[in-house]
């Protein structure tokens, strides 16, 4: 007998303050290009994988 979902109730609780938020617009330039060239490197082989099949 299949189950169905009718609802779903996600909560989280988010402590912190301003401070303890990271600075993603305050990145270095050079880590910026880290994680774009990781990025690239893992959708050109998801691709790659998706091809293969």
């Amino acid at each position: 007998m299949p189950v169905q979902i009718n609802e779903i109730v996600i909560r989280a609780v988010v402590e912190g303050g301003e401070s303890q938020r990271p600075a993603a617009g305050r990145q270095a330039p050079q880590q910026r290009e880290e994680i774009v060239s990781e990025c690239v490197e893992q959708v050109l082989e998801i691709l790659k994988n998706q091809q293969e099949r």
